[in-house]
């Protein structure tokens, strides 16, 4: 597991999701509205396979994603 951290500055529905490779959605970690200020949300991979995964970050108009790998 890993620990993904963002803040928004402004009170937003936020969703926060993580994708394979081929772009198919494996976790929705967020999906609400959030007030401001710093979060940190656990990311259990327990159940996915060792590769390449993103993980796109939408509040309001912003989008944000980024790549990470998973070693086991």
């Amino acid at each position: 597991s890993t620990k993904i951290n963002f803040s928004i500055p402004k009170n937003e529905y936020v969703s926060l999701r993580v994708y394979d490779i081929l772009g198919r959605e494996v976790k929705v970690l967020v999906n609400g509205s959030l007030t401001v200020g710093e979060y940190e949300v656990n990311f259990d991979a327990s159940g996915l396979a060792s590769g390449m995964y993103y993980y796109s970050l939408r509040a309001g108009e912003f989008v944000n994603v980024k790549k990470m790998v998973l070693v086991k």
